[in-house]
């Protein structure tokens, strides 16, 4: 992918992972580790309580964090899968006896068009992310 449409992508997710974070995930750290400390608090339990309880206490960041991590592999993939396409649509001109400079057009024009169509993804995704990070039992 060219530089500038990587860049361009790199910010957009970064700025909704950031945005996920700060909003969701680290509300959910703050709950995890007063829960954590609270298992600690209890002199009666055993020691097997005690871990049982922290394990119970840190599943729903766990699961927060499988989450955004699967969603975002996913649409890693979908934008890999179109700049391949880009790449054998180029390819396929090159073999066909087209001169490197328009070969490279069509790759800028193409992979720019993936980068469009995927950064008009995020938000959709964002509300996905948020809807199911608010769903997660604390």
């Amino acid at each position: 992918m060219a530089e500038a449409h990587q860049a361009r992508m790199q910010n957009e997710v970064e700025e909704m992972v950031q945005s996920l974070e700060r909003d969701h995930i680290r509300k959910m750290q703050g709950r995890m580790f007063r829960c954590s400390a609270d298992c600690c608090d209890r002199p009666s339990d055993s020691m097997s309580q005690v871990h049982q309880c922290i394990d119970r206490c840190h599943t729903p960041l766990a699961k927060a964090q499988g989450l955004v991590t699967s969603e975002l592999e996913k649409f890693q993939d979908r934008l890999t899968r179109c700049t391949m396409h880009c790449n054998d649509k180029a390819k396929d001109m090159f073999d066909s006896g087209a001169k490197e400079p328009a070969v490279r057009s069509l790759v800028e024009r193409c992979v720019g068009s993936c980068v469009d169509d995927h950064v008009n993804l995020i938000p959709s995704m964002t509300r996905r992310l948020k809807d199911n990070l608010d769903s997660i039992q604390q």
